[in-house]
């Protein structure tokens, strides 16, 4: 009996240390909450630095509705977002290295330019809806202003940046 309640006592030391040891997932960004200054590369390896002056960040993390809004903001032409001063960042840090052979190519061939999320600890601060783009509005101190989430099956890529 005295056994059992040492290791017991053990165990839940053990699992304790291990629970306060593991990395702390950073909160959901929320309006008024500071946007984290990150570097990433776009569809054809240029390097740039965000949110940097963007009034708009979309995010897109399934691939369907990526899908879809790749092909309605690709309808808008080449620089309809630089001109409405917003970046697309497409989550890509699951995506095997093979899909990403195929992928790649197919991306450059769409007018806007993608942002390619890789870091997996820094997108996991954003919020998400299933079958949405977030779309979050910035201060000019790239605060969160407002978080929005656009159906790129339904909606205007207009009604949504406004």
């Amino acid at each position: 009996m005295f056994q059992i309640k040492i290791i017991k006592r053990w165990l839940t030391a053990v699992l304790l240390g291990a629970a306060l040891a593991s990395p702390v997932h950073a909160a959901e960004l929320a309006v008024g909450d500071p946007v984290p200054v990150f570097s990433a590369r776009d569809q054809f390896g240029k390097e740039l630095q965000l949110p940097s002056g963007r009034r708009f960040l979309l995010l897109g993390f399934e691939m369907s509705a990526s899908k879809a809004a790749n092909g309605r903001l690709a309808g808008l032409g080449a620089g309809w977002l630089e001109q409405q001063h917003a970046a697309y960042v497409l989550d890509i840090h699951t995506m095997p290295a093979v899909a990403r052979f195929f992928a790649l190519p197919k991306m450059r061939k769409y007018p806007q330019r993608i942002v390619l999320g890789e870091d997996e600890k820094l997108l996991a601060a954003f919020p998400r809806k299933p079958d949405r783009i977030t779309v979050l509005m910035l201060t000019p101190e790239g605060r969160v202003q407002e978080i929005r989430y656009w159906n790129p099956v339904a909606d205007a890529p207009g009604m949504v940046l406004k």
